[in-house]
């Protein structure tokens, strides 16, 4: 349940932080995955960006945002946010959406 409340959190911060639209012919959807301990989670999470982007600072921003949420939907405190870049989306790659 915290991996899918991250996941939400993941993909909101990410149209947000790296202006990358919430909808389904963009970048994959961002991935979590939580480890829970007494009051406590660790995250990790992958995700596609946008190239160009500021990678450092739209990564910090990111795992910031999700921590918060994470936090005041679960009451747990987040110890650590973990962000895998998957790959960098361009906007050519974007606007080809998926092939099903």
């Amino acid at each position: 349940m915290v991996a899918r409340i991250a996941a939400g959190a993941a993909r909101t911060a990410q149209s947000r932080r790296a202006a990358i639209p919430p909808d389904r012919s963009g970048p994959a959807a961002p991935s979590a995955s939580a480890a829970v301990r007494t009051g406590s989670v660790r995250l990790h999470l992958a995700m596609d960006l946008p190239y160009p982007t500021d990678i450092p600072h739209v990564c910090e921003r990111i795992q910031h945002d999700v921590a918060k949420q994470v936090t005041r939907l679960t009451g747990l405190e987040v110890g650590e946010v973990t962000l895998t870049v998957r790959r960098l989306v361009t906007a050519a790659d974007a606007s080809r959406g998926r092939v099903r």
